[in-house]
């Protein structure tokens, strides 16, 4: 039996435009991690470092998902291209005023400007889900697949991102990262043939994706699982530094990376039949369960085996969300809707990586694991408290052969669980 890996590579042009969003991403583990270590390098100040961290998500929070609708709208490459310009040229101003010491508010406003960047990995996610929109098999491997290129890319970033900036120049990180942005944005956008449909306005009647009780669950459950992981980024290289080798910091991520990355890989093999919402939730609650041990941490060798024990939760539930928001967004909104899950990782992170260097600065980077445990705690109540929203697919998603199809997508699953809770 072939892999079901390749046989969705079966796709022309699947391997192109896959290849350039795994280009394209690589300033989601980098430009991050790449300005604390930079800042940390050049003023030693994790406060900042964190906050300016936080400026960089909290803007592409803002404007990733209006860049999204734009490009439902008007397509990939007609949105993609200026916004990428526009995120590369605030990445540059950042470095220039970090380099000489410019005022504290020159590079806040750069990074909010850097921040501008294009979702790419939704964008990447909507050419699968145009390609496999009648093939929830071949697509349900497409999504863990992606996960697992976002794996990759946390993997590889964090090394050359810390490894170049504390062996190059502090500076060296968050310039890698925003070259990888322009050119897999402009690789992407150059692959005419696979880029989906845009939707006219006529179609976007309504308002915003975020319209769906559904879709505000899980982004709602994402604000605090970002927050894990902007915690985590800065705990570890703040931890690093204390035990005298901040470079590992690089490497212990990459760890945390690979726990994923291997879940995803297995993940994206198996033909599931249930329902779909119990898997989510249960994945937010392992998440959550896997912050504690980051607690009792004495040493690099430790962090690193919890670490990638707590990996292994997180591409399942991303690879699930990612089915979720499919079933609970109309398609003329998705790469919208898919968007808003990464905002809501973008200001979870931002404000965990803020929350994490005050702590850090104020009691020392063993008390700052607090940070991500507590955020994997709100992630599970938030998840109970909205459970039930994810059991109603919205009506427009569900077709008349939908209705009378059984077990495939866990959708009769889910209203059986409904009207058990009910």
């Amino acid at each position: 039996m072939p892999s079901p890996y390749r046989l969705i590579f079966a796709a022309p042009g699947a391997k192109g435009f896959s290849a350039a969003g795994f280009l394209g991403r690589m300033p989601l583990s980098m430009m991050g991690i790449g300005v604390v270590t930079m800042i940390s390098q050049l003023t030693g100040r994790y406060g900042l470092a964190g906050g300016l961290a936080a400026a960089v998500a909290l803007s592409a929070a803002a404007v990733g998902p209006q860049i999204s609708r734009l490009v439902d709208r008007y397509g990939q490459r007609r949105v993609l291209r200026p916004a990428t310009l526009v995120a590369a040229t605030g990445a540059a101003g950042l470095l220039v005023s970090a380099h000489r010491g410019w005022p504290d508010w020159t590079l806040f406003v750069f990074a909010a400007v850097a921040g501008c960047v294009p979702s790419v990995g939704s964008m990447v996610r909507a050419r699968w889900a145009a390609i496999y929109q009648d093939s929830p098999r071949e697509l349900h491997t497409a999504y863990a697949f992606e996960s697992v290129v976002d794996e990759a890319c946390f993997i590889v970033g964090p090394i050359l991102s810390i490894g170049l900036s504390t062996a190059w120049f502090p500076e060296a990180g968050p310039l890698l990262a925003a070259c990888f942005l322009t050119a897999g944005v402009f690789l992407l956008t150059a692959q005419r043939a696979t880029e989906p449909v845009p939707h006219p306005r006529e179609q976007h009647a309504g308002g915003s994706a975020l319209r769906s009780p559904g879709l505000q669950v899980l982004v709602a459950t994402f604000v605090a699982t970002g927050g894990i992981f902007g915690a985590v980024d800065v705990v570890t290289v703040a931890f690093a530094e204390e035990e005298g080798h901040k470079a590992a910091a690089s490497l212990v991520l990459a760890v945390y990376a690979l726990g994923s990355c291997l879940a995803g890989v297995v993940f994206g093999l198996l033909d599931l039949k249930g329902s779909a919402a119990r898997r989510w939730l249960l994945g937010v609650c392992a998440m959550a369960v896997s912050m504690i041990p980051l607690q009792l941490v004495g040493s690099l060798q430790f962090l690193a085996v919890a670490l990638f024990v707590a990996g292994l939760s997180i591409a399942p539930t991303m690879v699930t969300t990612m089915a979720l928001v499919e079933r609970h967004v109309p398609r003329a909104k998705l790469t919208e809707g898919m968007t808003w899950t990464s905002t809501g990782l973008a200001v979870g992170a931002a404000l965990g990586s803020s929350a994490a260097g005050a702590v850090v600065d104020a009691a020392g980077a063993g008390a700052g694991y607090v940070v991500s445990t507590a955020s994997g705690a709100l992630a599970a109540a938030v998840g109970f408290l909205g459970y039930r929203r994810l059991l109603r697919p919205a009506p427009q998603r569900v077709t008349p052969q939908a209705r009378g199809r059984s077990g495939a997508d866990g959708h009769d699953e889910d209203r059986a669980e409904q009207r058990h809770l009910a």
